[in-house]
């Protein structure tokens, strides 16, 4: 769930002002996004900084050292081409085709691995989708 309704109001208002989306990101985004908010102990937090990126940062409740399992931006560089950067604890899942970046210390001073949507691409989201399932499983 998203923690409170102000923060979900906020995420509907910038998913009505991204009026371009050459990539279908939007409509991915908002798929991770409701995936993650059925889940149960999850819980999302929504980050906005226009211009950079916009955050949703997912945690489970059984989770006690660690802020998020998944952190997901739509990244503003580009406002009419904006694309996907989902990141991860690189120990909580596998990226058995290597697509994703090893980041070291890259997600919260620790090492990540980020999988990057800047193509209109089914099958890279299903890798995606498949990861962030992996690293809420983790996080239970």
């Amino acid at each position: 769930m998203i923690d409170n309704k102000a923060t979900w109001e906020q995420v509907q208002i910038m998913l009505q002002a991204w009026q371009q989306d050459p990539m279908n990101m939007k409509q991915t985004f908002i798929d991770y996004a409701e995936w993650l908010a059925a889940q149960e102990g999850v819980r999302l937090e929504y980050k906005a900084r226009p211009g950079v990126s916009y955050s949703l940062r997912a945690t489970h409740a059984n989770q006690s050292t660690r802020p998020l399992f998944v952190l997901v931006d739509i990244v503003d560089d580009e406002p009419e081409a904006r694309w996907l950067s989902v990141c991860f604890y690189a120990d909580m899942v596998n990226d058995p085709e290597e697509l994703g970046d090893f980041v070291p210390q890259g997600l919260m001073g620790e090492d990540a691995c980020c999988l990057n949507l800047d193509e209109d691409n089914n099958d890279l989201r299903a890798y995606v989708r498949a990861r962030i399932e992996e690293a809420a499983a983790a996080a239970r």
